[in-house]
Order: C-alpha cells, then structure tokens, then sequence
C-alpha cells in the first residue's frame, strides 16, 4: 500500500484544520501522485480520540487498575497499620507524657520520631513504586490504543486523528469505535 502525503506549510494546514472545524464541512485536500505529480481532489478526513476516556473506560485500562490496587494494596494496609500505631503512641504520650520520668518521655518522643521517619520512607518509596509501576501499566494501554487507533486510521481512510483538541464535533469523535476495537482485541 502506498501513501501519498501533501507537503503543505503549517500554516496552510493548519488554516485548512481550522476550517474544517469551523464550517462543518468536508475538506478537500489535493494528494500529489509521485509519478505524474497530477493533483487529485479528495476529502481530507478528520478523527478525533478521548486518550483520557480510554484510560478510564477501556476493559485493558481498568483491569491494570485492579492489577496495581492487588498488587499494592498489603503494602498500602501496612502503610494504614503503621500510620495507626504512630497516631496511638502520640496520643499515650500526650496523656501520659507529664507523669513520666524525664527519661522514659525523652525515650517515648525518641521512639515516635524516628516512627514518623520510618513511615515517611515508606510511605514516600511506596508512592514512586506505585508511579511507576500506573505509568507502565498506562504506557502499555496507551502503546495497544495507538496501535488501534492506526488500525481503524488505515482501514477508514483517516487523514489525521488528534488526540488533543479545545473542541470536537461529537460527529468526528471516534472514541466509542476505538475502545470497542480496543475491547474487541483485549478479549482475544
């Protein structure tokens, strides 16, 4: 299969993008045919797709989600147990810490700074762990919906798909046919 590109300035494109947009209407673009360089009227095609619908709608997108909540939820539950022991030993040192030899209280407020540190690590290296592991898991959904959405690009004659866009005409939005075709492969 060849493709045949139009080499405008982007202004031009841009000017041309923006009209679309504005006038509803199809846009007709010239291709130039390598060969014999004659120009031939075609429409200019314009897709749009909701990355962010696809990150939360998509069955791929949730079953990473439920991935990472099993995969981090005992360290999680460690992290709420601690934070529990910390807020209990703070509370027997307000009540207690006035009849308590100077020593014992130094000890006690000792023991509770250095839990404080402890779950801070913890609670900070958990975070990155987290991070990371949601922006692989994202990264891979993300990779799978590309390839999609060049798949139904080439199949439908698309010329340009944006992913970002101030407004979209809910009639050039063709998130639903993505995250189908997205569900329809995960199920494979």
């Amino acid at each position: 299969m060849k493709f045949h590109t139009v080499s405008l300035p982007r202004t031009l494109l841009a000017a041309v993008c923006a009209a679309a947009f504005l006038v509803g209407t199809p846009v007709m673009a010239q291709t130039a045919a390598p060969a014999a360089g004659a120009a031939v009227n075609a429409p200019f095609k314009i897709g749009f797709i909701n990355t962010e619908r696809v990150l939360k709608d998509s069955t791929l997108a949730k079953a990473a989600q439920q991935k990472l909540e099993a995969e981090f939820s005992k360290r999680d539950k460690d992290l709420q147990d601690m934070a529990a022991k910390i807020k209990a030993a703070n509370e027997s040192l307000e009540k207690n810490g006035p009849v308590m030899s100077d020593a014992d209280r130094i000890k006690a407020q000792q023991n509770l700074v250095d839990m404080n540190r402890e779950f801070q690590r913890k609670q900070r290296e958990f975070s990155e762990d987290l991070n990371a592991r949601r922006n692989e898991a994202l990264a891979s959904v993300l990779d799978k919906a590309n390839k999609v959405v060049r798949d139904i690009a080439l199949k439908d004659h698309y010329d340009i798909i944006f992913q970002e866009a101030v407004y979209v005409n809910p009639r050039i939005d063709i998130t639903d046919k993505v995250l189908k075709a997205l569900d329809a492969q995960s199920g494979k």
